[in-house]
């Protein structure tokens, strides 16, 4: 009886899955692989009503891109370092957070061509992420 429970169990799991990525429209599949092809491990999120987030490996690295509900790329969100970042970024995060322990950085790209930087902080028990322009300004995203 156990045994034909979890079969049940796991077919339903693996029905729910295949279920939950075919809800992605075929439009932004579409694009998403004209714009990363050959990425790899590539996991989908909605992100709101018109949406959705692919998180993927490519090129060797861990990269996040959004597309609207019409297959339109939106942003690209790719691995960074403290180090990479502009000069003036760098500056000015130093004079708004001196002595903060960096966890981790990432250059965001959008299809307006503006690039953004993102850098997670710990503050207390918790990560902080805060988003610069390319001249250094520290804003909301």
């Amino acid at each position: 009886m156990k045994k034909i429970f979890f079969s049940v169990l796991l077919l339903i799991c693996i029905i729910t899955t295949g279920f939950a990525k075919s809800k992605i429209p075929l439009v932004v599949i579409t694009d998403f692989n004209l714009k990363f092809p050959n990425a790899t491990n590539v996991k989908w999120d909605k992100e709101n009503a018109h949406e959705y987030e692919a998180e993927f490996d490519w090129n060797g690295a861990n990269y996040s891109a959004n597309f609207s509900d019409k297959g339109e790329w939106l942003e690209t969100e790719s691995p960074s370092s403290f180090n990479q970042l502009p000069e003036i970024v760098k500056t000015e995060f130093n004079k708004l957070h001196k002595g903060a322990k960096v966890k981790g950085v990432s250059k965001i790209d959008n299809s307006k061509g503006k690039t953004m930087f993102e850098v997670e902080i710990m503050k207390g028990a918790r990560i902080v992420e805060l988003f610069y322009t390319e001249d250094g300004t520290e804003t909301k995203e």
